[in-house]
């Protein structure tokens, strides 16, 4: 009996040295892939750094180990042939003649890269944007996960988490796809275990988790093959600046080197032009770019070769293992932009037809063009396709619906700001929008005149670029920043089983919602089948007296948009347009189908977009 008690307790403690903990990063790999050696990133909760690592697998060798002053870390530097076998690569860690031995998914790379997935977005499509927590609860039982940090569920508070999930945004796609909707950018969906504030997802503590309260892994993969079963594509969010708080990557760090550190807490001074001010102080700039961007969000070291891997590495393995179609990307100009270079190469290089834009919150159009394909002839030169459009917002459709014209003024600005195009290497590719997750809602923004929101959504819709709708535009949904952010991230009504008013059903909406619905429904289908509005060319006429004219046009169509900005009816005639009229007798009106031939009057602020026959 005492032998066998000795032997139970025995093989109680050798169960528990061997039957530790390891986590590999990434958690898979594809063969077949351009990106073939892959470091493996080993996170063990014991001693690793002294295991003896070995792997007998087909087309799977070793190049190198590397250790850290954490020794719960390695990193396996990996080189996977094209002929390597599919399958479970078993990788063994013998330490002090025991071996541990953890099985690594290699499977076959997806087939249908830019058919499929990864097919990016274009002027083609209209861009969809959703908080998931915000927009509807397919599934309530994932509300709460026991152990994550935020237990909160509240929907009367603008901080706590709502419930909203991607089954719900899954559950919508009809809705979307009938009102025009061709592509849907997500606010970030991987794990966001943080205590507080989850609700938006930019404080990312695991790469390879989907946040279980917006569905998990599954849900994910439900969503985005659902929407390609539609013809619709998914745009991922992207934050590579930062991370949270709780990471376990901060938590319990690999050395002292992975995140920016300063003697005491630095906060990024948020001077984009430092960064291409050729007066700039060094100091001021490295705060800009490694200061951290709030206190709960560590800054990466992406001069860090093994951030740089981990950081990249993560970003193929979400196109490929959930078959999205392009990237978002977050704080772009708080990042390193070498390393930005070497991150977005890396993915064009897998991926030919995948779309990037970065956020780049800053004034000035020569700002915002240094962080993507610029004409610049400068010392750095960004790779980063595009950029969201803040100059067109800022200083082109706001003030040409709020300001009185006047020679710089007024919608002067909105002319003024588009003839800097000339700076982008490809403007169609700018991503344009009137509101987003962190502004004041549009509608708002106008005092809630529809006649000026109309006309905002008719420009959305007829400009260059890709134009970007903010989840809930479509409904009148209001909201200002003030006193915080949250008042701009409201419900959709509808999206919970409990909601008295279901806005995604015309029955839901009231007369005047249903009425701006139905024009920017109309407007959005035209834009759809419309190759002017996708992929013409743009010529604008100088404003007069607050009337703006511009036409969209390629040699099968010529559609003229005509936005009126002052308080007073104008009178339009198609002579003093001879470029683009010349031989077209007549405009059909895409909204009323009231036909317009040569001159006709146009009521104040008002915007017709006219279809022009012969």
């Amino acid at each position: 009996m005492k032998k066998n008690i000795a032997f139970i307790i025995f093989f109680f403690i050798v169960s528990t040295v061997f039957a530790q903990v390891i986590n590999l990063y990434p958690t898979n790999w594809w063969v077949g892939m351009k990106w073939n050696n892959v470091q493996v990133l080993v996170h063990a909760d014991y001693n690793i750094s002294n295991s003896k690592v070995a792997i007998v697998h087909p087309g799977v060798t070793i190049k190198k180990i590397s250790k850290f002053e954490n020794q719960k870390y390695i990193a396996i530097d990996l080189s996977i042939a094209a002929n390597a076998k599919v399958g479970e690569v078993k990788i063994n860690f013998t330490q002090d003649g025991k071996t541990q031995s953890i099985f690594w998914p290699l499977d076959n790379k997806r087939q249908g890269n830019s058919t499929q997935y990864a097919q990016g977005v274009t002027a083609k499509d209209v861009l969809y944007l959703i908080m998931p927590d915000r927009f509807s609860n397919g599934d309530e039982t994932n509300d709460r996960i026991i152990g994550m940090k935020d237990q909160s569920l509240n929907r009367d508070t603008v901080f706590n988490r709502h419930g909203g999930d991607l089954k719900g945004i899954q559950n919508h796609l009809d809705y979307l796809n009938d009102f025009g909707v061709t592509a849907i950018w997500l606010n970030p969906v991987l794990e966001n275990d943080m205590p507080h504030r989850t609700e938006h997802g930019y404080a990312i503590t695991d790469h390879y988790k989907v946040d279980p309260r917006l569905g998990g892994y599954q849900a994910y993969k439900n969503l985005v093959d659902a929407c390609h079963a539609k013809g619709m594509k998914i745009i991922q969010d992207a934050i590579y600046n930062h991370t949270g708080l709780w990471h376990f990557l901060f938590q319990d760090q690999p050395d002292s080197s992975w995140f920016n550190r300063w003697p005491t807490f630095t906060q990024t001074n948020y001077k984009d032009q430092l960064l291409f001010n050729p007066y700039a102080s060094e100091n001021e700039k490295k705060i800009m770019s490694d200061g951290w961007f709030v206190k709960e969000m560590p800054d990466w070291n992406q001069h860090n070769l093994f951030v740089e891997k981990f950081l990249i590495q993560n970003a193929i393995w979400c196109v490929e293992e959930f078959g999205i179609d392009g990237w978002r990307i977050d704080t772009y100009a708080y990042n390193d932009l070498e390393f930005m270079n070497r991150c977005n190469k890396a993915l064009y290089t897998e991926y030919p037809k995948i779309t990037l834009f970065g956020e780049t919150w800053v004034h000035g159009v020569p700002n915002q063009a240094y962080f993507c394909e610029n004409n610049f002839n400068i010392p750095f030169k960004s790779n980063l396709q595009a950029t969201t459009d803040f100059q067109l917002l800022f200083y082109g459709i706001q003030p040409a619906l709020l300001e009185k014209f006047g020679w710089t003024e007024g919608v002067n600005k909105l002319y003024t700001t588009t003839a800097y195009d000339f700076m982008y290497k490809d403007p169609m590719r700018q991503v344009i929008f009137l509101d987003n997750h962190d502004l004041a809602r549009f509608y708002s923004v106008l005092n809630e005149d529809t006649a000026k929101y109309k006309m905002a959504f008719n420009w959305l819709m007829t400009y260059r670029g890709i134009p970007q709708m903010y989840y809930g535009n479509e409904i009148l949904l209001t909201g200002f920043t003030s006193p915080n952010d949250g008042h701009v991230r409201q419900d959709f009504p509808g999206g919970w089983k409990t909601d008295n008013i279901n806005k995604f059903s015309a029955t839901g909406r009231t007369f005047k919602e249903n009425s701006l619905f139905n024009q920017m429904r109309q407007i959005t289908r035209y834009r759809k089948q419309s190759t002017a509005l996708q992929t013409g060319k743009l010529m604008q006429y100088l404003p007069v007296d607050g009337l703006y004219v511009y036409f969209r046009y390629d040699a099968s169509a010529t559609v003229m948009c005509v936005m009126n900005t002052s308080e007073k009816e104008k009178p339009i005639d198609f002579n003093n347009y001879p470029e683009q009229t010349s031989g077209f007798k007549q405009g059909r009106e895409i909204i009323s189908g009231e036909v317009y031939t040569g001159k006709f009057n146009i009521p104040a602020m008002t915007m017709q977009v006219l279809e022009l026959t012969k």
